[in-house]
């Protein structure tokens, strides 16, 4: 089965917009982690957003020197004004 599910795998997308580039990925598992940060590392990713929920534990990815935000997090300190738009 892990096999099979690796296959089922989008690959990374790198989007660059202006001077930013965004890398659109899969969410990992703990179980997959050591290779979702080197491919992180390939892509020289210095911050990652999780905008699904948490199926890791960052602090290895924060280990690797890539800063680690919750988008849902963030979304919470935002003023209602803005984000109900």
């Amino acid at each position: 089965m892990g096999r099979l599910a690796n296959m089922n795998r989008p690959a990374a997308v790198e989007i660059t917009y202006e001077c930013m580039k965004f890398l659109i990925t899969h969410n990992p598992t703990n179980a997959t982690l050591n290779k979702f940060t080197e491919e992180l590392k390939k892509f020289e990713v210095n911050t990652l957003v999780r905008v699904c929920d948490a199926t890791y534990d960052k602090a290895p990815v924060e280990k690797e020197g890539i800063q680690v935000l919750c988008l849902r997090e963030m979304a919470e300190c935002v003023s209602p004004l803005i984000r109900d738009r």
